[in-house]
């Protein structure tokens, strides 16, 4: 378990809370817990922590940041080596501007509030990124009633997309096809790492603290002291911990640290849905002769299709890096019921590019035979499954649950790299919310 932060103890200290704890017989555990005091001066003496949070991933990282600048101690939790290796540094690294979800849902308010702060966070504090807007493109007349409907619903979430003419899009978009168009000006890309590691650096700024290879085996919530079973991942030593509260951040693994907790109602933890997402680049030298004329070609936009109804997806779409790289994905994998989130093979098979060609050809018609090649792969944590509507963030704290000093998110997909900092701040705000 690696220690991070200036709060708790030192890895030697750790490392002698660990041997010590280890020592006891498992029925003594709660009777020991002077032997695992991980306690500073600003908690009460028998609390490692005010709160833990678990998960660290961009969300994780958010809220442990969030409570610890409102001034509380802060144990953040990761069972992997370190922050964000999982959903959060496996997607397209996009700031969606808002556009499809349901008015009035988390999604759609915590995307339009999230990228405006996202912006101003990396403007702030030097974090890359680019505001590069997005075409969202009609292939054929049939989808222009579609078109229309996706601006209404992104009006009705404050987003104001401009239409563009065949003309218009082709000015911006020369290699792209398509009959009309809306532009999403204020769509971009974001360095993903980096923001994390900007999160993490103020978290610990702050005073917080950040365990790795600390993965929680389970816990008891209901008392006013919740106490957590945290195993070493490298070596095998287990700890208690003592806090007041508790912030289940887990991502794909949420669902699993929520059955695991007693005093936490089972009934409340929806059920859990794995969608895998693949994603394909561009050989080299494939952009020679796929525009205008068999010019080179040169993307400034992302560019998305309608999204595909049923599929849980926004379409196999043609996001950009920071460094002008294309990819084009995700596509949407549902994984068999019951996958463990703790084992997924997240290879690419080549396979899966024959649908791509053809979903992609029909926006980039000059797409050339064998350019694309394997990418990489994210899983989406969904709370609704295949051929269900779309399904919204879940932020479950006392008031939904009944278990006070206890939030969990569940189904934190995209947009919840966009959403982070202001899902942040509502899930602070539960935490301190009365049972119902």
């Amino acid at each position: 378990m690696r220690l991070h932060g200036s709060t708790a103890a030192t890895e030697q200290q750790l490392r002698r809370l660990l041997t010590a704890a280890a020592a006891v017989p498992q029925h003594q555990a709660p009777a020991q817990q002077q032997l695992r005091r991980l306690s500073t001066s600003a908690v009460p003496a028998e609390l490692d922590a005010d709160v833990a949070v678990i998960g660290a991933g961009v969300v994780g990282l958010a809220i442990a940041r969030e409570l610890a600048l409102r001034g509380r101690s802060v144990l953040l939790l990761e069972a992997a080596p370190s922050f964000g290796m999982e959903t959060s540094s496996r997607n397209s690294e996009v700031i969606h501007a808002g556009l499809y979800y349901p008015q009035g849902s988390l999604k759609a308010r915590l995307c339009v509030a999230g990228k405006e702060a996202l912006y101003a966070f990396c403007e702030q504090h030097s974090v890359p990124h680019k505001r590069l807007g997005k075409l969202l493109v009609a292939t054929s007349q049939a989808q222009l009633p579609a078109l229309d409907s996706l601006r209404a619903a992104a009006a009705a979430n404050g987003v104001q997309l401009q239409p563009l003419t065949r003309a218009q899009a082709g000015e911006l978009e020369p290699a792209v096809h398509c009959v009309a168009a809306l532009l999403s000006p204020t769509t971009g890309i974001v360095d993903s790492h980096s923001f994390m590691a900007e999160l993490h650096r103020q978290f610990e700024e702050a005073g917080g603290t950040t365990a790795f290879h600390a993965r929680v085996l389970r816990g008891s919530v209901g008392g006013p002291v919740k106490r957590l079973l945290v195993r070493d991942a490298s070596s095998g030593e287990e700890v208690e911990l003592a806090t007041a509260a508790v912030v289940n951040a887990a991502g794909l693994h949420a669902q699993a640290v929520a059955a695991s907790l007693q005093g936490l109602p089972a009934a409340s933890i929806p059920a859990l849905h794995l969608a895998k997402g693949n994603y394909f680049t561009l050989a080299p030298g494939s952009l020679a002769g796929m525009g205008p004329g068999g010019s080179p070609a040169r993307f400034r936009h992302l560019v998305y299709p309608l999204p595909e109804p049923g599929t849980a997806g926004l379409g196999t779409h043609l996001t950009l890096d920071l460094s002008g790289g294309v990819k084009f994905g995700p596509d949407v994998e549902w994984l068999p019921p019951g996958a463990d989130s703790g084992s997924i093979d997240y290879a690419v098979s080549p396979k899966r590019a024959e649908p791509f060609y053809a979903a992609i050809r029909a926006y980039l018609p000059s797409l050339p035979d064998g350019a694309l090649q394997p990418a990489y792969s994210g899983v989406r944590p969904k709370v609704v499954g295949l051929g269900q509507p779309a399904g919204d963030f879940v932020v479950a704290g006392p008031r939904q649950h009944g278990t006070a000093g206890l939030v969990s998110l569940y189904g934190i997909e995209s947009p919840g790299l966009t959403s982070a900092l202001p899902l942040a701040r509502l899930a602070a705000d539960a935490l301190e919310g009365p049972p119902t």
